[in-house]
């Protein structure tokens, strides 16, 4: 199997203009798109485009209609003309528990052979609204990439910032850090660490009763956190403009 569980911890802090500081326990998929099919016939619990207590979805990723993710992501390489000979791609994500879920990030992981060629880092917003920033990998960035915030995720943070996304290729360990940052310096900084796990029932179960209804936790816990900034005196910030789907291609 090529498809993995991380659990691990994800980490908030802001430093301006109010600080703030969150942190909880998750566990997320890293997902091989061609084995998918293949973890839905062999445990019971999880399941593939259809309800089940662990489910994975095509319409939660991608262009969001139910169609192909690898097609996607193969798709828009070739349109960015990035595409090499990209032999895997992994999908790094939250599961749906129960049909439930709500990914702040979801990173897909290109590969030429084992040489990990691109990433997508899929954002989304709580208005169901969704960016994702393509980045060609080379000797400069393959370990840090940058670009403009493009995207409106929170009412409490300005537009006018820049990201700096920073990653290791999830090994036994898992790491993503997104430093934030305006003309002043850093913002806010958000990290996810993981220890991997085995795809198995066992693993499936243990989460299961470690993190009960983690994907209804994750999208309360958001709305919770945000009510505290706003009782801290921050300064909401209302959308400018709505989107469904968007894609940027950052040259760095």
């Amino acid at each position: 199997m090529k498809s993995f569980i991380y659990n691990g911890l994800v980490t908030h802090k802001r430093f301006r203009p109010v600080k703030h500081f969150l942190k909880y326990r998750t566990f997320s998929f890293l997902l091989d798109l061609d084995e998918i099919e293949e973890l839905d016939k062999n445990y019971l619990i999880f399941s593939y485009n259809r309800f089940n207590i662990f489910s994975f979805y095509n319409k939660d990723h991608g262009d969001r209609d139910g169609s192909s993710l690898k097609k996607w992501v193969l798709r828009n390489l070739k349109k960015y003309k990035l595409q090499k000979n990209i032999s895997k791609i992994r999908l790094l994500c939250y599961p749906r528990i129960f049909g439930y879920v709500f990914n702040p990030l979801s990173i897909f992981y290109c590969y030429e052979k084992n040489k990990l060629q691109a990433i997508f880092y899929e954002v989304k917003n709580t208005f169901n609204e969704q960016h994702t920033y393509i980045f060609k990998l080379n000797k400069k960035n393959k370990n840090m990439q940058f670009c403009k915030k493009k995207f409106f995720v929170s009412p409490f943070m300005d537009m006018e910032t820049n990201y700096t996304f920073k990653l290791i290729n999830p090994t036994d360990k898992l790491f993503v850090s997104i430093k934030q940052r305006d003309k002043r310096g850093i913002v806010l900084t958000a990290v996810q660490t993981g220890i991997r796990k085995e795809f198995s029932t066992l693993q499936l179960v243990k989460n299961f009763f470690k993190y009960p209804l983690m994907t209804i936790k994750i999208i309360f816990g958001i709305h919770f956190e945000a009510l505290l900034l706003w009782k801290k005196g921050a300064i909401y910030r209302s959308r400018v403009t709505k989107i469904k789907n968007k894609i940027s291609f950052e040259n760095t």
